[in-house]
């Protein structure tokens, strides 16, 4: 299973693709594709983001689906969609449970 992540050119933000066609700010609310098709065409939504510069470092993104929530597979991964691990005061994992969703 993979996801589309890439940073928000305006802000910075970490952000992930979702079915309805915009970028969410957490990972719960990425869309979740499980075959070559799914992927090519997160693929071509991802660069076309990248080419009308919404985002930068788009990225297609192993993911596996735990108690229904979806957690990556790679370290640097689970540290974009939650923040700092030194400061856990700060980043999305500090923000209140109805901002993030």
């Amino acid at each position: 299973m993979k996801i589309l992540t890439a940073n928000r050119l305006t802000d910075g933000e970490a952000v992930w693709f979702a079915a309805d066609g915009t970028w969410a700010e957490t990972i719960a609310g990425a869309e979740i594709v499980s075959d070559k098709d799914g992927e090519a065409r997160l693929e071509a939504i991802g660069k076309a983001a990248y080419d009308n510069n919404e985002v930068v470092d788009v990225n297609l993104i192993d993911v596996t689906v735990v108690a229904g929530a979806i957690q990556p597979l790679r370290l640097r991964e689970v540290i974009r969609a939650a923040g700092p691990t030194n400061r856990l005061d700060l980043g999305k994992q500090a923000r209140p449970v109805d901002a993030a969703a």
